[in-house]
């Protein structure tokens, strides 16, 4: 993929590519209404969806609003099915094959093979190197303040102006970006604001790496680890990281922000990680036990059978799999 995108938008637009991005923003998740109707009608709705993106008539809708507690409470906005399908054409073929190569490998979120688990293996790496090479050594944690939230739309959009040269991509991006009223944040929700978040922090990103040269350092999402040897070291690096950010891209770290040294151990992805052992936080132990209560509950009541109760728990057991946990696993599960 070429540095810039250039008439490119013509050339992948099809019915072939509209319907791969189809069938893969409806994989599991079938069953849901808004998907059988869809499916019912599936080359009527593509060729017309086809039709609207070549005449450049395509109109993101509106929004369906709610709310989540896990991990935390936060308002999520559905787009239409339909438009879902247009953000996944649109990562899958011009946003990650051009962008992702540009970050930095220790970039972890929303990236294949790249997730929570690769990051904290690689902070606990760093964390070990640190040790060897200089003994005592401290940690910057950083977390930028409702970060989606206040993301401003117009310094993304000039981020992706830099590369993408091709104007009907273009147009398109503004239609998803723009399509409420507000310049600042992006819609929790949609499969684009993953991507748009990770371009947006990969100025930090480079700024970290590039301009001040750091050696051990991780980001996932918004939350960011630097490793350094002093405690002035760690000071320097947040007065210019701050203002790097307030400058050039509107954001601001929150009270969550701390130096302290490495002996301490770090949170991050959800884990405590020192050089020798990664556990789980407490609030994480908390969210398992409360979730096998609620499936053992379940188990007993006929609802689910032990089989379905562990497919719902899949997602944790993948996640404490890569702590020290063998005493909570026998506490939770009665392994003996």
């Amino acid at each position: 993929m070429p540095k810039t995108i250039r008439n490119k938008f013509d050339k992948v637009l099809s019915y072939e590519s509209l319907m791969e991005a189809h069938k893969k923003s409806r994989k599991g998740k079938g069953y849901r209404n808004e998907i059988i109707k869809f499916n019912l009608k599936q080359e009527e709705y593509i060729m017309w969806l086809y039709n609207e993106l070549k005449n450049e008539t395509y109109k993101h809708g509106g929004y369906k609003v709610f709310y989540v507690t896990e991990p935390k409470l936060r308002k999520i906005e559905k787009s239409r099915y339909v438009d879902r399908i247009v953000h996944r054409w649109l990562v899958d073929n011009f946003l990650e094959p051009t962008f992702v190569p540009t970050f930095v490998n220790t970039s972890f979120a929303c990236l294949k093979d790249r997730g929570m688990h690769r990051a904290a293996l690689y902070v606990q790496k760093c964390m070990k190197s640190a040790l060897v090479k200089w003994g005592e050594y401290y940690i910057l944690k950083m977390d930028v303040a409702k970060y989606f939230d206040s993301i401003d739309k117009n310094i993304l959009f000039e981020i992706l102006k830099r590369k993408i040269k091709d104007e009907k991509i273009l147009w398109l991006i503004k239609e998803i970006l723009f399509s409420q009223e507000r310049e600042k944040g992006l819609e929790i929700g949609n499969y684009t604001s993953q991507m748009f978040g990770n371009i947006y922090l990969n100025e930090q990103d480079q700024f970290v790496k590039h301009n001040l040269h750091i050696k051990y350092y991780a980001r996932y999402l918004d939350d960011s680890v630097i490793i350094v040897k002093t405690k002035q070291e760690a000071k320097r690096a947040l007065k210019e990281i701050t203002e790097f950010l307030e400058v050039n891209l509107n954001l601001k770290f929150n009270k969550k922000t701390q130096i302290f040294k490495g002996k301490q151990g770090v949170n991050f992805c959800g884990y405590k990680i020192n050089e020798h052992r990664m556990k789980l936080r407490d609030k994480g132990k908390r969210k398992l036990k409360k979730k096998v209560r609620k499936l053992e509950s379940k188990i007993f009541c006929g609802e689910i059978t032990s089989k379905n109760a562990r497919i719902f728990l899949a997602g944790h057991l993948g996640y404490i799999k890569y702590a020290n946990v063998k005493n909570l696993l026998e506490k939770v599960f009665y392994i003996e």
